[in-house]
């Protein structure tokens, strides 16, 4: 392998939606540049960093109905059973809800936990609390996916805004097929996304635990399971 070829596989592509942004990192370290030298190499590292936000790397995800893919990258941040917000339309009995926080310097494109058909899509104004607080999943402003799957019913993914996120992008729509892994959003930048699973889902992490999205699986359904097979998208 050339020295090239080793510098492009060990690039991670920027998602389209940074591209403005690393554009006005970069054009402001320009202008800080006219005033003094330092504080153009500053703005640069700033937009290194903004680039490195907005990385979007591919992911092998496993390939199994039974399994539950983390939705993104992050901590563990909670693994509880309670009621999940009514707009999901999801029911008032109580569902397993596993929380991942995602700090400003994860990767933040979000993928599908589950594989199915998106059966509705919920946006929800609300405060802007610390996404690792409990109540942040009723009180925040979030965007939510039910997604209907052939073997366990559905299954509910909520992005949720948090201090520093002031924006959350969705670009899958109501009766949209998703494979498991596939990417279906982003949120800029910091925040949380919440999976609301039927209580027969069994939980595979723990609060602490680091996820990857695509990769990480949260939790299952049946115990007897065979070998796992994989795909990358």
């Amino acid at each position: 392998m050339s020295i090239i070829d080793s510098v492009r596989n060990s690039l991670v592509p920027v998602h389209k939606e940074g591209y403005r942004f690393v554009a006005m990192f970069f054009g402001a370290s320009l202008l800080l540049g006219l005033i003094a030298d330092p504080l153009f190499w500053i703005g640069m590292v700033l937009t290194a960093w903004c680039a490195y936000f907005f990385r979007d790397p591919e992911r092998v995800t496993p390939i199994d109905e039974d399994l539950v893919i983390s939705p993104a990258d992050g901590r563990v941040s909670s693994v509880v059973r309670m009621t999940p917000p009514a707009e999901l339309g999801l029911g008032s009995e109580d569902m397993l809800r596993i929380s991942v926080f995602m700090n400003v310097f994860n990767c933040h494109v979000n993928r599908a936990p589950v594989a199915g058909r998106i059966k509705s899509k919920v946006y929800s104004k609300g405060s802007f609390l610390n996404a690792e607080l409990d109540k942040a999943s009723s009180e925040n402003e979030r965007s939510g996916l039910v997604i209907e799957t052939e073997r366990h019913g559905d299954i509910g993914v909520v992005q949720i805004a948090g201090l520093v996120a002031r924006r959350i992008l969705c670009w899958s729509e109501e009766g949209e097929q998703l494979d498991a892994g596939e990417r279906f959003g982003l949120i800029r930048f910091g925040s949380r996304l919440d999976v609301f699973l039927p209580a027969t889902a069994r939980p595979l992490v723990s609060v602490g635990q680091t996820a990857i999205a695509g990769e990480t699986m949260l939790a299952e359904f049946g115990s007897s399971k065979g070998p796992v097979v994989s795909h990358r998208d």
